[in-house]
């Protein structure tokens, strides 16, 4: 029995184990199926069920905001900046999941932050899972600070949870107005529009970032960050000193002639730019009327509640966009007789004149049958002038008869080399395309060439002609004007350096000189004696052009100058555009306002005077209080003594010294006190003991108000 039952064990063993050896094998087989299919269904079909998996989890995410880079002025003045909010979120579901967090929790929002807590509470009540509700947006640091040192207090603040902050920023301009033009503004969704925010957006915007995961089951987060990149700064060629003195004196010039004639602004438009001649860099460009960069929606200033509430949308948003235009690169015109220099530098260049010519004006002169008048026809003309003579005069029939001489063919092709007619490609959103509004050799006959010698019958902008008049009075390097001459990161480092860049070569050194010398003249003998400041040599040439239609009565009066007048360093366009007076056709408005301009900046710029103040001067000057101006009356003079032991050094002057001690003599009407103000340790300015006001200790300029007034002391 024993042996059978071995047997029938062993026979059972070999049956089990065969039928071991096949399950394993089908087993074997299934798992390599099962994994090959696994392959093929992630290699087709992964992200599909990827997808599915995570639909079935909470999944988190949000944007990090990048930070706009902001804009500087040429000194590092901040004119754009983007300054840090925060957002207020509440969690209702954190919130909600003890019962001891709700009431500290609802406590601590209605002490730190003015909201509604009605709507807080219903939602926190009607939205239990709910993790993100904007309770309020915008907050500044200064309105989050009581709640932050709260949440430090871990005792008292251990029971409210689900409140935590999103970053956003805001963009701030902190000096409001000031070069409103150049500047733009960001819209709702931090975009930029007009200006160098529009022009620069992509620059300035930077590369928003990311965080994003999903929470399983077990309340885990998988969480990837990917940084938000911030946007790069502007370093313009503006300087915000000189930018508020150009302002300043446009909105005084607005104020003197506003409701004069009629109701309204001093004039339709008002312009003036600065250029550095030889860079093409525009130290200030501006124009009136101008608006808040910090509320540019902001009609109060020029209509009341009564009529702003009466536009309709379409009207309302017309005066914004009106508002906002930048007049100097957006606006064309006729530029007038500012066009004379241009045309005698062309027939002297193309070889056509030879600047000994001379004409004789009787008041008209009659071209293709057509008589076109001369500024001065009703006294007679000009009578027998030369051509420098006809520039200074501003004398229409010498032009046109010069401009005949030249011809079609050459006048044109120095129009397009003076960029007449293109644009002129400045960094700035909302140039004026002009190659519609000048003629071509198919329109241009002998009438239109005459005419468009004294600058009538084409258009141009502001700053198409500063921009060529600087190669006619530099040399003849035509400069690409710019705004931007570096752009830097967040901490400083410069990315990318925007040197001056010449376009092309206009006029000889010798014709430049030429110009240089004509134009001179149009201040000391011609039609610009209004123009020159106190104490300065400067040149320029005066401009008035007759909108249409023709006999209107209404003008657009200009001056385009320079200074120094030997060595010109800065060139200045200012433009009236329609003043509001009974008169319209007066230069001598553009001229005074030219010479308002650079009675402060030239001064500023460390230009010294050459010339002599009469007493009246010397009375006006002291009237506005500009002791900058009188310090600059003459340069300092060298001296290579050592003083005498004892000797004061430190900037009280001596008897009879020059430059700042002039401008304190008493004989001169001035008081600096400022200079005995004493020195502010954190700042290193001059600090007044009275006001608090820091005080520039070489310029006496008052850095602690918003329009850099100088100091009267």
């Amino acid at each position: 029995m024993a042996n059978r039952s071995e047997r029938e064990e062993r026979r059972f063993t070999i049956r089990m184990q065969k039928k071991l050896v096949v399950l394993f094998g089908i087993v074997l087989l299934a798992f390599v199926g099962l994994s090959l299919r696994l392959i093929y269904i992630n290699r087709d079909n992964g992200e599909q069920y990827k997808k599915q998996v995570l639909e079935q989890q909470e999944y988190t995410s949000k944007t990090l905001v990048a930070r706009r880079g902001d804009i500087f002025d040429s000194n590092g003045n901040p004119l754009a900046v983007s300054e840090k909010i925060y957002n207020l979120i509440i969690d209702s579901k954190v919130i909600n999941d003890k019962e001891a967090y709700y009431e500290p929790t609802m406590a601590a929002l209605d002490k730190y932050f003015d909201i509604d807590m009605n709507a807080v509470r219903k939602w926190v009540k009607e939205n239990p899972k709910s993790a993100y509700y904007v309770a309020a947006k915008g907050l500044t640091y200064n309105e989050v600070e009581g709640y932050l040192n709260f949440m430090n207090d871990e005792t008292a603040s251990k029971n409210v949870k689900g409140i935590w902050f999103e970053d956003n920023y805001k963009r701030n301009y902190p000096n409001g107005t000031l070069a409103c033009d150049i500047i733009g503004f960001t819209n709702a969704e931090n975009n930029g529009t007009y200006g160098l925010e529009e022009y620069y957006d992509d620059v300035l915007n930077g590369t928003p970032g990311r965080e994003y995961g999903y929470l399983d089951e077990d309340e885990n987060l998988e969480r990837t960050t990917k940084p938000a990149v911030d946007g790069y700064s502007l370093v313009t060629t503006i300087d915000a000193t000189i930018q508020s003195i150009v302002e300043r004196n446009l909105k005084s010039f607005n104020d003197t002639y506003a409701n004069r004639a009629r109701e309204g602004l001093g004039a339709n438009n008002l312009g003036c730019i600065i250029m550095d001649v030889n860079n093409g860099d525009v130290l200030a460009m501006a124009s009136y009327p101008n608006f808040d960069l910090n509320n540019p929606k902001d009609l109060s200033m020029y209509y009341s509640q009564e009529a702003i509430d009466a536009f309709t949308d379409e009207e309302f948003y017309e005066k914004l966009n009106g508002l906002w235009k930048n007049f100097c690169i957006s606006e064309t015109y006729e530029p007038g007789s500012t066009m004379k220099p241009f045309t005698v530098a062309c027939g002297l260049e193309s070889g056509k004149l030879t600047g000994n010519e001379s004409y004789t004006c009787t008041g008209a002169y009659e071209v293709a049958d057509k008589r076109i008048k001369c500024h001065n026809y009703k006294y007679g003309g000009c009578g027998t002038v030369n051509v420098k003579q006809a520039v200074e005069q501003s004398c229409n029939v010498a032009l046109m008869q010069m401009s005949l001489t030249i011809g079609k063919d050459i006048f044109l092709q120095y129009q397009q080399s003076y960029n007449f007619g293109l644009k002129t490609n400045i960094d700035l959103a909302g140039e004026a395309r002009t190659n519609a509004v000048v003629y071509n050799s198919s329109n241009m006959r002998p009438a239109e060439l005459a005419t468009s010698s004294f600058g009538q019958g084409f258009n141009v902008s502001m700053i198409q002609m500063i921009t060529g008049f600087c190669s006619l009075i530099n040399g003849g390097y035509y400069y690409e004007p710019h705004m931007v001459k570096k752009i830097v990161s967040g901490s400083g480092a410069t990315i990318q350096n925007i040197e001056p860049r010449v376009l092309r070569k206009t006029i000889s050194t010798s014709t430049s000189n030429t110009i240089i010398d004509y134009c001179n003249g149009v201040v000391t003998e011609g039609t610009g004696k209004a123009a020159r400041p106190a104490g300065y040599r400067i040149g320029g040439k005066t401009g008035t052009a007759e909108t249409l239609p023709r006999g209107n009565n209404e003008y657009v009066v200009s001056f385009m100058g320079y200074a120094p007048a030997d060595n010109p360093k800065i060139a200045i366009y200012v433009v009236i555009d329609r003043v509001n007076d009974w008169v319209q056709d007066n230069v001598k408005l553009a001229c005074t306002l030219t010479r308002d301009i650079l009675t402060e900046t030239l001064p500023y710029m460390g230009i010294y005077m050459t010339e002599p103040i009469s007493e009246k001067e010397q009375q006006e000057l002291a009237a506005k209080q500009l002791e900058i101006t009188l310090a600059y009356t003459a340069p300092p003079e060298e001296t290579t003594e050592t003083p005498a032991e004892g000797e004061n050094t430190e900037g009280t002057p001596a008897e009879g010294a020059t430059g700042d001690a002039a401008a304190a003599d008493p004989n001169g009407g001035l008081n600096l006190q400022w200079k005995n103000f004493p020195v502010d340790p954190a700042t290193g300015y001059l600090k007044d003991p009275e006001s608090g006001d820091l005080i520039d200790p070489d310029t006496g300029q008052n850095m602690s108000r918003s329009d850099f007034t100088a100091v009267d002391g």
